[in-house]
């Protein structure tokens, strides 16, 4: 059982300021970059518990600046890098994916930190018409890759997020309730890092039943940006459809996040 673990640092027990998402403040990072590991290391622990005989961790926030090698369980491995390090990877094969980390899209009432993809310049998405974050992106882009994700963590939206595109059988593990975009009703962090010990060893032991999410091609896919300046450099496939939206067919599970 190999198991893909992917980062990413909002959803994170602990983590609610924007500043603690950013190298710009290099106590408040730090502080997160520790909470993010804590959690990594107990997704590890759960994943070789349930079962599993490689586990690969992905860090994925901040073009991967976010990972403190040294802390990393010395039974796991990790992706670090940019520009499709972790594609290469994930093309070895996988059995099930871990979305640790997470938020929920733009505009969720109450979601912590929510944004979609860039907080400074994306503003809604929308797959099929249907809006979407994060958690659908790298469903369809891991399902390219016929690994179905196990397990989703973050607040409580980001869990209902999870289950409203996977299904109730996506194990999710809520580490805190939205209060506000920035504030939240947090667990005690050694809490958090159990609950997610024991999501993983249940999302590996029930990965041989899960099914990779593998929509229907073409996909119609939207980007709506907070500058217009965004759309008037825009020289891709897509079509203006105003002056901060774009909109293209999607064929591959690759582009889905590219207008």
């Amino acid at each position: 059982m190999k198991v893909f673990i992917l980062t990413d640092l909002e959803g994170v027990c602990g983590v609610f300021r924007w500043e603690q998402t950013l190298a710009e403040d290099p106590a408040a990072y730090m502080e997160a970059r520790r909470l993010l590991m804590g959690e990594v290391n107990a997704a590890v622990e759960g994943a070789f518990e349930g079962g599993a005989a490689r586990v690969v961790v992905d860090d994925g926030h901040n073009a991967a600046k976010s990972f403190i090698p040294e802390e990393l369980d010395e039974r796991a491995e990790m992706v670090m890098g940019i520009s499709g390090p972790d594609d290469l990877v994930v093309r070895q094969g996988f059995d099930c994916a871990i979305l640790l980390g997470y938020h929920c899209m733009s505009h969720t009432p109450h979601g912590v930190l929510c944004h979609t993809q860039s907080s400074k310049t994306w503003d809604n998405y929308w797959i099929n018409g249907r809006l979407a974050g994060e958690i659908a992106q790298m469903a369809i882009r891991l399902g390219g890759f016929d690994v179905p994700v196990a397990m989703v963590t973050g607040d409580e939206a980001t869990c209902a997020e999870a289950r409203d595109w996977l299904g109730d059988d996506v194990v999710t593990v809520p580490v805190k309730t939205g209060l506000a975009r920035q504030g939240a009703l947090m667990l005690a962090p050694k809490r958090a890092r159990n609950l997610i010990r024991e999501g993983a060893k249940e999302a590996v032991r029930k990965a041989p039943s899960l099914k990779p999410y593998k929509p229907r091609f073409p996909l119609t896919v939207r980007w709506q940006f907070k500058d217009s300046e965004i759309v008037d450099l825009y020289r891709g496939p897509g079509k203006k459809i105003d002056a901060t939206t774009i909109e293209r067919e999607v064929f591959e599970a690759k582009d889905v996040v590219r207008p």
